[in-house]
């Protein structure tokens, strides 16, 4: 398989503090990567790393292939942060607008989106299931959708890879399922190479094809093929772990979701 994202050796740390040492990995096009570990772990700064928002006190990562210091084709890089459903619900855009505005490269910054880029919006919310809501205020609508709105305004610049930081904050049950559902059919329908940060291990286990366990300033490539016990993730997590505290059971979700 094609390596889509590599790390050698990467270490780093805040203030003299090692979060992260000498870790080792690597991530195929079309994986679903699920990232699970207790706060602090450096679930987030791993993710910075790989988006370059911080740089790394030792070792290197590649990105398609790229060294991450010379990479350019943020483009093909789409991420959805853990506080994208805490923005200004006031603020007056409507969902189709909100989308658009991952567009502005090509459109131009004070350019009307054309035809062509209109359509893009439009398969963007389709996927998302999303469309019949594109004129609606985004803050008119659940944390749920608007969830949703921000991960198709991460798919219409058709990216490759996708970072997820923990998307399903603040929103229901109901919807947090149909999320995850969701990814899981953009990776096997469309190919997108999925990383995804979540507290949700159940949820994990069911749709991750590799399970990154982050503890003691260290990661372990899990297969969640494979058991994973209540004691493994208490020893990683440092405390008690309930696995059975939410149970995901969605062997038909990607063919029936709910929105």
């Amino acid at each position: 398989m094609k390596k889509v994202i590599e790390a050698k050796h990467l270490s780093f740390g805040y203030d003299n503090k090692l979060i992260l040492e000498n870790i080792n990995f690597s991530i195929d096009k079309g994986d679903y990567l699920g990232i699970i570990g207790s706060n602090g772990s450096g679930k987030s700064t791993l993710i910075k790393l790989l988006l370059a928002t911080l740089k790394p006190s030792g070792g290197e990562i590649k990105i398609l292939g790229e060294r991450i210091d010379k990479f350019r084709r943020w483009d093909k890089i789409g991420y959805v942060s853990q506080k994208a459903n805490s923005f200004n619900t006031s603020f007056p855009a409507t969902v189709e607008e909100v989308v658009a505005a991952n567009l502005y490269s090509r459109v131009g910054l004070f350019r009307r989106p054309g035809k062509e880029h209109r359509k893009q919006v439009d398969n963007a919310l389709e996927l998302v299931g999303m469309r019949e809501y594109k004129s609606r205020l985004i803050g008119e609508l659940s944390g749920g959708q608007q969830q949703r709105v921000f991960i198709a305004r991460v798919l219409v610049s058709q990216p490759e890879i996708m970072f997820l930081d923990e998307p399903t904050v603040g929103i229901d049950a109901k919807s947090e399922e149909a999320v995850y559902c969701m990814l899981a059919r953009l990776n096997k329908e469309l190919g997108i190479t999925i990383v995804l940060i979540s507290h949700d291990t159940s949820a994990i286990t069911v749709h991750a094809n590799k399970i990154a366990c982050m503890g003691n300033k260290g990661l372990i490539i899990h297969d969640p093929k494979e058991k994973m016990t209540e004691e493994f993730i208490t020893e990683l997590y440092g405390y008690g772990v309930n696995l059975h505290a939410h149970r995901h059971d969605c062997r038909n979700c990607i063919r029936k979701e709910v929105v």
